[in-house]
């Protein structure tokens, strides 16, 4: 085999690695894609972080759909909006976390917005679709849970 026939064997070859990881299950394109997805997450910090302020406060009223307090109902919500947020956005305990994100949106979209109109339940419900895609997924390659998975002990 002559050198223009092996650069050119080598080429082909490099060419086919890289279309089959384009199109692999787990290309860089999908792990940064369920890096950006946990990255719009994060917003929900905001709404948080904005309850826990009030919560603080001890001020405004809350929704209690499931008779355990206007209290108890705000802190669960606060935990789920802020804290596990916070741990999805660093993809830590990224499943686990994500249950009462879940949980919280399903209440929201169903229970507490549930007769009110699309345009009210619409955010929620694309968080609730977004945690959804993510705890089916997994947080990807960009994530502290992938770190300590992969780590050499």
């Amino acid at each position: 085999m002559n050198t223009t026939a092996k650069k050119q064997a080598i080429s082909a070859s490099a060419i086919s690695r890289y279309l089959a990881g384009l199109f692999s299950l787990r290309s860089l394109g999908t792990d940064l894609g369920l890096l950006i997805i946990r990255l719009v997450c994060g917003l929900m910090a905001h709404h948080g972080w904005a309850k826990f302020d009030d919560f603080a406060d001890g001020s405004g009223e809350w929704p209690d759909p499931f008779h355990v307090g206007p209290a108890v109902s705000k802190g669960l919500t606060v935990f789920a909006e802020l804290f596990c947020t916070v741990l999805v956005v660093f993809g830590i305990l990224t499943r686990p976390a994500l249950i009462p994100l879940i949980i919280c949106m399903l209440v929201i979209v169903f229970m507490v917005h549930g007769e009110d109109s699309f345009a009210d339940r619409e955010h929620p419900l694309m968080y609730l679709l977004l945690y959804l895609a993510l705890f089916i997924t997994g947080p990807g390659k960009y994530s502290i849970d992938r770190f300590i998975a992969n780590r050499k002990v």
